[in-house]
């Protein structure tokens, strides 16, 4: 298995620090609003790594944070005339809310700053008594950057570069201007908490480096987020924490891809930024998981409105293929165990995700592969001759088993197909100003045509039918109806 390393910038072996036990973290949110579709990458990404992981063996502890103690988080609550810690906590319920919906797999310790407060005294302490933190006169506490000589490994940045982009006018007491907070005093009316140094509260940066230490211990395997926190959320996690304890702080540096929508960076400013929310009550929560996978996790997403309604177009012809190999293997198979067909698909179903999923979980790979999984479905269902029936549904059952083991990793497939397919006809049905009564009085009425062998009003109808968005298929076993927009032809 290989992954990625954003801090040696290429892909390496997987070897964990110990045996088959990996310990990952995961930045969190910020509970300061609703949580964004961007969170929900995220969080998507960082669960699949440790489900895909468990899969292959491995015993994973998989923390990630929530920081509930901020500058906007504070702001947000006094505007709203709040304690700020009722507030984040009333935020925390609704993003576990959100992630539930979303069916994202929780993780296994979800620690918050405001529960680590005297682990973050005791890890700011200990960097003054080492001498790569101080006290300054006003009780804020800061790093000292230039204590630590490999600062800027992992964004690859120097100090003297990073001179140019900080602000001239220095806050009091800071020695250097590249140094930043560990510990910040307390402001008139903020929320605080008692310290060797005065009342204040952490920085952001060492809350995650004390919650790493606490749950995981000095060293972990692996250390997510999103790029936007390489610099200087990352750098500066790394500065403390090894300046504390001496050693590695994480072997791997994984990183996920950020969002756009419809071309622009999210901004509640631009009205284009989409809630976890919102997209859920526009989409089914497999869905919105199926187009974040369709990428690979590393890189930069463009979310267009098109995507979700192509992403629609394709889950409901899985789940209709689904379906109608249901019922092919309950019509057909007498012995699941029995002979199945000469071909190596079945058997090439799970070692084929195995192969691109442990390629840096290259989801965008593993997706490839279902269409042709699906058109081999579909095809042998409508070309197998009658006495090879039987072989086929044992076949198809295989087939159908295998894709559920691995692409469950990935949340799919997880739902009844005649629940997904119904929510799903009666979205666009809603949308065509079309009642499902209507079509099966137009079926009726199409069948009594043909009956009396009046083409002309069968075709008739069948093309009313066809222009309201439905569209009609005939059977043996009589006609039935899909919505044209996402009905897709199996081939």
């Amino acid at each position: 298995m290989k992954l990625y390393n954003s801090m040696t910038r290429r892909k390496e072996e997987f070897v964990p620090l110990d045996g088959k036990n990996v310990k990952m973290y995961a930045c969190g949110i910020t509970v300061y609003d609703l949580s964004h579709i961007g969170h929900a990458r995220q969080a998507i990404a960082y669960a699949m790594v440790a489900d895909y992981l468990r899969y292959r063996g491995y015993n994973v502890t998989y923390v990630r944070n929530y920081t509930d103690v901020d500058d906007k988080i504070i702001n947000r609550a006094n505007e709203l005339g709040k304690d700020p810690l009722v507030f984040s906590e009333e935020q925390i319920k609704e993003t576990e809310k959100d992630m539930a919906n979303l069916h994202v797999t929780d993780a296994d310790i979800k620690p918050k700053a405001s529960e680590n407060i005297e682990n973050i005294i005791e890890f700011v302490q200990g960097l003054i008594n080492n001498g790569h933190a101080y006290v300054a006169e006003t009780g804020d506490v800061y790093f000292s950057v230039r204590s630590f000589p490999q600062y800027g490994k992992l964004s690859n940045r120097n100090i003297n570069e990073l001179l140019n982009g900080v602000r001239k006018d220095v806050e009091p007491g800071k020695r250097d201007p590249i140094d930043f907070a560990l510990w910040k005093s307390a402001k008139p009316n903020e929320i605080s908490w008692n310290s060797p140094w005065g009342p204040g509260r952490p920085g952001w940066h060492i809350e995650c480096s004390t919650m790493v230490l606490n749950n995981l211990g000095e060293t972990i395997d692996i250390h997510g987020g999103g790029k936007d926190l390489i610099f200087p959320h990352h750098e500066n996690e790394i500065a403390q924490s090894e300046a504390l304890t001496g050693k590695m702080f994480a072997k791997y540096w994984s990183h996920c891809g950020l969002i756009k929508i419809n071309g622009e960076k999210m901004s509640k400013s631009l009205g284009n930024s989409l809630s976890i929310r919102e997209a859920l009550q526009r989409y089914n929560y497999e869905v919105i998981k199926y187009v974040m996978f369709l990428k690979h996790y590393t890189s930069d997403m463009d979310l267009l409105d098109s995507d979700f309604l192509i992403a629609e177009n394709q889950i409901y012809y899985f789940y209709s293929t689904i379906k109608d190999v249901e019922e092919y293997i309950n019509k057909y198979a007498t012995d699941v165990t029995g002979k199945v067909r000469d071909d190596d698909i079945s058997e090439k179903v799970i070692s084929d995700f195995i192969e691109v999923m442990d390629d840096d979980f290259n989801t965008a790979a593993a997706i490839s592969n279902l269409h042709g999984t699906f058109k081999y479905i579909n095809n042998v269902m409508r070309s197998t001759k009658k006495g090879n029936r039987e072989e086929t549904a044992n076949t198809l059952s295989k087939i159908l088993a295998s894709l559920k083991e691995v692409y469950g990793i990935l949340g799919m497939f997880k739902q009844e197909p005649d629940i997904f397919l119904k929510e799903m006809k009666e979205k666009y049905l809603k949308k065509l100003d079309v009642d499902e009564a209507f079509i099966e009085d137009k079926i009726a009425k199409r069948a009594d045509a043909k009956k009396a062998k009046d083409f002309k009003t069968a075709d008739a109808i069948r093309a009313e039918l066809d222009a309201k968005g439905i569209i009609l298929m005939d059977s043996v076993d009589g006609t039935t109806w899909d919505i044209k927009s996402i009905y897709s032809v199996r081939s």
